[in-house]
């Protein structure tokens, strides 16, 4: 379990020199295995609390045990950690070989009221997908306390499952969603346009949905919120050298913009190199409201109101 969490960690650190590095043409030096573990930080001390930012949502968090690192804490500690941070509402990913993290992550939706779940197969899993494992997450995906499919997508980083393959389930997991009527998250690294294309000849924009972890440029995102996909930022945008996100983040439309961890991966800044988790949300929240020039308080709730009509499911704003 440790050798595959740090497998992990090491793609998303090199996920974050990508997109720091969006507009530079420069080769990006190979992360030596032998520096994973100094770069990751600890990985099973408790982190403080960032002060409470009310009324948040945290719209991508992995709770099940695939992702939990020996000696971190369960996942309800975890989620009311958040919540003592002001973090009102949960999208909880369901995504592994097969459909046991899916049936993890709608078991914590049935049981925890503030979190929906979303399910599918991660693009690096996709050549495990057979039409029983289908069957399977199509069937928890029509569970009322399901509000997405995903995260599914193409990654083409590591290429874990041979192209084709990934380009194929992608496919399948977009007719899964418009059939059930309901937003996809996606996945997609160095694939941009090629996931984008997949949308669009697949119908997509009859659903719509999140760009997940949000690491591309401008002219994607244009052409992504065209397709009627909101863009969700993760720590990445708290990271200094990620000005080609920074750019996005100021220009993304008020209504289209959220904010995620990728829990436990991507910690934002001051905790970089800590084991990420939902109550970091309120860093990046107020990075996205820092560089968009709002107050904290009212990024919170711009994001909390697009992820709640995003995400059927999510609790209502507290009465006054």
């Amino acid at each position: 379990m440790a050798r595959v969490w740090y497998e992990r960690r090491a793609e998303c650190i090199g996920a974050c020199r990508v997109a720091a590095r969006a507009t530079d043409s420069r080769p990006i030096t190979p992360l030596r295995p032998s520096n994973v573990e100094l770069l990751a930080g600890p990985l099973v001390s408790t982190p403080p609390l960032p002060p409470a930012l009310p009324g948040l949502v945290d719209t991508h968090c992995h709770l099940d045990a695939k992702y939990a690192h020996k000696g971190q804490p369960a996942a309800g500690e975890v989620l009311a950690r958040a919540r003592a941070c002001g973090v009102g509402g949960f999208v909880v990913i369901g995504v592994g070989e097969d459909a046991a993290e899916a049936r993890a992550a709608v078991a914590t939706a049935h049981a925890e009221p503030d979190c929906v779940a979303a399910v599918g197969v991660h693009p690096h899993d996709a050549q495990h997908v057979n039409d029983a494992i289908f069957a399977e997450i199509a069937g928890l995906a029509a569970d009322p306390k399901v509000a997405a499919v995903g995260e599914i997508g193409l990654d083409f980083h590591y290429d874990h499952s041979p192209r084709d393959v990934q380009r194929a389930v992608f496919r399948r997991f977009v007719g899964l969603a418009k059939a059930l009527g309901k937003p996809i998250v996606i996945h997609t690294r160095e694939a941009g346009q090629e996931a984008l294309a997949i949308l669009e000849e697949e119908g997509a924009r009859d659903v719509g949905g999140v760009i997940h972890c949000f690491s591309e440029d401008l002219p994607f995102a244009r052409r992504a919120l065209d397709l009627g996909f909101d863009l969700s930022f993760s720590g990445i945008v708290t990271f200094k050298p990620a000005t080609a996100i920074h750019e996005v983040a100021r220009f993304a439309p008020e209504d289209r913009i959220l904010v995620e961890t990728d829990a436990p991966y991507l910690a934002p800044v001051p905790m970089r190199g800590k084991t990420c988790e939902p109550a970091m949300v309120v860093y990046t929240a107020r990075r996205v409201a820092e560089l968009r020039g709002v107050a904290a308080e009212r990024l919170a709730e711009i994001t909390t109101t697009n992820a709640r009509r995003r995400f059927a499911g999510l609790p209502a704003a507290p009465q006054a």
